[in-house]
């Protein structure tokens, strides 16, 4: 009896602790998969690394996930990828789990969740190829602020906002790269979503500030906030052509286009969204009653929407309409905004934009399970503190975005450094049409157009959900790494 109540004592105090992670600490598993029909064995460290001030003071410390393939010849000169999504305050367990890594959720081959949920191996992970670290920032996963001697927190300021977001994180990869002894290795960095924003702005910061040289920045549905939700006949025009995609992907289009391939209608889409709606939009209350009219008829025809419903929006029609919009007379249903293959039901059909996102609801089914069984099962990371698949990051500063530029001026500096950008032609928050205009916008002088890649998808914001899309990205990485190695030749031009 004494026993029995002493353990229940015991028990009692092991779980009264606060919850709190070590600051600088790591685990060590060691796994196998088969990729490409290769047996590969890796090892995968998982854990804590600090950041520091300028004070050196430890002001917060982030977890990770490094894996390292065992059976190679190449050692610390391989490839390394530094992995993050987006948000800003979401953790990076979608890439981890879903597109690059060496496992991938129990999903079906479109991307919907299936019980029992969990992981499983991807044999078209790039770990063949390269090693990858998939980095939370702060307040993401399981990275957190850490406090003083004082038990005071650094400032919201120092980490939650686009520059201060970027300064940190490249501070933290310089202490990885030492730490792990990789500075020979060719290194690119990969950000889905606001990543897309946070990569632009690390290239430059690691060769100015850590002087770090990259072969590859690799933007996955990039947000460019230059753009988006910036409003204006530009940041509107730009949405047209993935109108067109979601329209024929539910068979809203005429006839003349819903009987032709996808890819053989979204040029035309694009260029009456450049050449056409830009400048009439621009002419707002003072465009002719006849150009307004023939305008929204060709919209209608690209978008599956009616002239009526486009007029009554003045050409200007919002995203969050459209998703309510497309499917009202037909089924009364909502498409996706992050993936709008996905189908959504309302309390009601009127109104100007849908109740929940359908897409996201659903991969948070799938997600969510997978990242806290595998970390704790697999990875053998064991805690009490929460996962965040989302953070709070407070009021996020998107005050001096110089981004784009930044990625300029480093392909400008570095003569190896090549992007890649990924989009799926779902994608209604960060929309394919947009990301390419952001490619097109970061060189105005063309002299370096020939360093950027891109590649479309058939599916949405996460376009590796999709088994089809998941091969496909994968070994468009696998190219683009493969092209962007030096092979001997002098960084020069």
């Amino acid at each position: 009896m004494y026993k029995y109540i002493l353990l229940l004592f015991v028990f009692g105090l092991s779980y009264a602790q606060k919850r709190k992670l070590p600051v600088d600490t790591m685990v060590i598993t060691n796994h196998s998969v088969t990729i490409k029909g290769v047996s590969i064995t890796y090892t995968a460290e998982t854990g804590m690394q600090p950041v520091w001030n300028k004070d050196d003071i430890v002001t917060a410390s982030l977890y990770y996930t490094y894996y390292k393939r065992s059976n190679t010849n190449k050692g610390p000169k391989r490839p390394l990828v530094f992995s993050f999504n987006g948000g800003p305050g979401s953790a990076s367990v979608w890439m981890h789990i879903a597109y690059t890594g060496p496992k991938v959720l129990k999903i079906d081959d479109e991307g919907y969740p299936i019980q029992p949920y969990g992981v499983k191996d991807n044999p078209n992970s790039i770990l063949d190829i390269a090693d990858i670290v998939f980095i939370n920032p702060v307040n993401t996963g399981y990275s957190r602020r850490v406090k003083n001697n004082d038990g005071e927190y650094a400032n919201d300021k120092d980490f939650f906002g686009i520059n201060a977001d970027v300064k940190y994180l490249a501070e933290w990869m310089n202490t990885f790269v030492t730490r792990h002894n990789r500075w020979e290795s060719p290194k690119y960095i990969i950000g889905e979503s606001y990543g897309g924003t946070r990569v632009m702005g690390l290239s430059l910061e690691l060769q100015n500030s850590q002087w770090m040289y990259l072969n590859g920045v690799i933007m996955v549905s990039p947000a460019d906030y230059k753009v988006l939700r910036v409003g204006g006949p530009v940041s509107s025009a730009l949405n047209l052509p993935y109108y067109t995609a979601a329209a024929w992907y539910h068979k809203m289009l005429p006839a003349t286009l819903q009987n032709k391939d996808l890819l053989d209608i979204l040029p035309e889409a694009e260029d009456f969204a450049i050449n056409q709606l830009i400048p009439a939009i621009s002419k707002g209350g003072f465009i002719s009653e006849a150009e307004k009219k023939a305008i929204a008829k060709q919209m209608s025809y690209y978008s599956g929407l009616s002239e009526k419903v486009i007029s009554q929006q003045n050409l200007d029609v919002p995203n969050r309409f459209f998703w309510k919009e497309l499917l009202r007379d037909k089924t009364g249903q909502t498409i996706g905004r992050l993936d709008s293959r996905y189908l959504g039901i309302d309390k009601v059909e009127t109104g100007t934009s849908p109740d929940y996102s359908a897409e996201l609801t659903s991969w948070l089914h799938s997600f969510t399970p997978a990242i806290n069984y595998y970390i704790q099962n697999e990875l053998n990371f064991k805690t009490d503190v929460k996962y965040n698949v989302f953070g709070n990051v407070g009021n996020w500063d998107r005050s001096n975005d110089n981004t784009r530029d930044n990625l300029r001026q480093a392909m400008a500096q570095n003569p190896y450094l090549k992007v890649l950008v990924q989009s799926g032609y779902y994608d209604g928050a960060t929309t394919y049409f947009n990301a390419k205009y952001t490619m097109w916008q970061v060189d105005p002088s063309g002299k370096m157009k020939d360093r950027f890649t891109f590649k479309g998808y058939r599916s949405g914001h996460m376009m590796y959900l999709r088994n089809e899309d998941l091969i496909k990205a994968n070994d468009d990485l696998r190219i683009f790494i493969k092209n962007s190695l030096s092979k001997g030749k002098s960084a020069k031009y």
